[in-house]
């Protein structure tokens, strides 16, 4: 236990130090794609209601925990979509709330080349950040840098995406938040500071026969001080009901991944990562659990539904 908590602490301490603060990780990012991409809100057409669980490094005490809620609709028969996310981001003494709104215009770009759509995205977000620095075990306890906790910290951000699919293919582009935002400066050391990250997304459905559809995905994130960070994900969908898949986290993590349509509106999902670095020597594996609900869709119409 001593040993895990020394290794927490140092993960803690290096995010705070760091020089660009990560985003909440999803290994079932692409069931969660509004969080990421403002663009996406409402391109589904139906009400969809999400909610997800992710406990990371499962026995590290303080470890990261991150439960995220959604929902978002197109307008009538608009073409406009809306979305509101909400995410409680939790990792040792730092406890991160933050909410967002999402505005989507779409262009339809031709109903008789393979229904090309593209939209274009919005996000407004606020921020509130508690870090209590007086829970931590210092070396040095009159340290200035860990000397007064973080309290309510608001930070507001805006950010936008670029959305492009088919009934088979899409591919986006967003940055949630331009505004990049110091959290703690002293003109010696800075902490907490928050950079642009930069995403791209993509995928494509494969019908392999009647009954079986392939559909390879990745996501690509950037953001500077850091090394790309790439999600490459094949999931297999059968007879329209069962998902499952694996997933690779670029020189991180291997991940299965299992999904249930319960209901026509009704999907639950569930994946597990595994460590392939020494920190896998430390815990027993990340775990990630979520529900999506969706009314209204106009996708029930057709014969093949989308996988995406």
């Amino acid at each position: 236990m001593k040993r895990e908590k020394i290794i927490l602490a140092l993960l803690a301490l290096t995010s705070f130090s760091a020089m660009s603060q990560q985003d909440p990780q999803y290994t079932q990012y692409m069931y969660n794609t509004t969080n990421i991409n403002p663009a996406y809100a409402g391109s589904r057409e139906s009400l969809s209601i999400f909610g997800i669980h992710r406990t990371q490094w499962l026995g590290l005490d303080g470890a990261p925990q991150t439960n995220t809620f959604s929902i978002n609709t197109p307008i009538s028969d608009s073409q406009v979509g809306l979305g509101v996310n909400f995410i409680n981001d939790k990792l040792g003494v730092m406890d991160e709330n933050t909410i967002s709104i999402d505005f989507s215009y779409t262009l339809d770009l031709g109903r008789h080349y393979n229904k090309n759509k593209l939209s274009f995205g919005l996000k407004g977000s606020a921020n509130i950040l508690n870090v209590a620095y007086s829970k931590l075990l210092t070396y040095n306890p009159n340290d200035p840098r860990f000397a007064q906790d973080i309290s309510g910290e608001f930070t507001p951000n805006i950010g936008a995406g670029v959305y492009w699919h088919n009934d088979r293919t899409y591919f986006g582009f967003s940055i949630p938040n331009f505004l990049e935002t110091t959290r703690y400066d002293d003109n010696v050391q800075t902490t907490m500071r928050q950079s642009m990250h930069y995403y791209f997304i993509g995928g494509h459905v494969f019908d392999l026969n009647p009954t079986l559809k392939f559909k390879p995905a990745f996501l690509l994130k950037a953001v500077k001080g850091s090394p790309l960070h790439a999600d490459i994900t094949a999931n297999f969908l059968i007879h329209d009901k069962f998902t499952l898949g694996v997933s690779y986290r670029w020189d991180a993590a291997w991940s299965a991944l299992a999904g249930f349509q319960i209901t026509d509106g009704l999907f639950i999902g569930y994946s597990y990562d595994s460590d392939i670095k020494a920190l896998k020597n430390y815990n027993n594996g990340s775990h990630e659990i979520f529900l999506r609900f969706e009314l209204f869709n106009k996708y029930r119409r057709v014969n093949s539904p989308r996988f995406f």
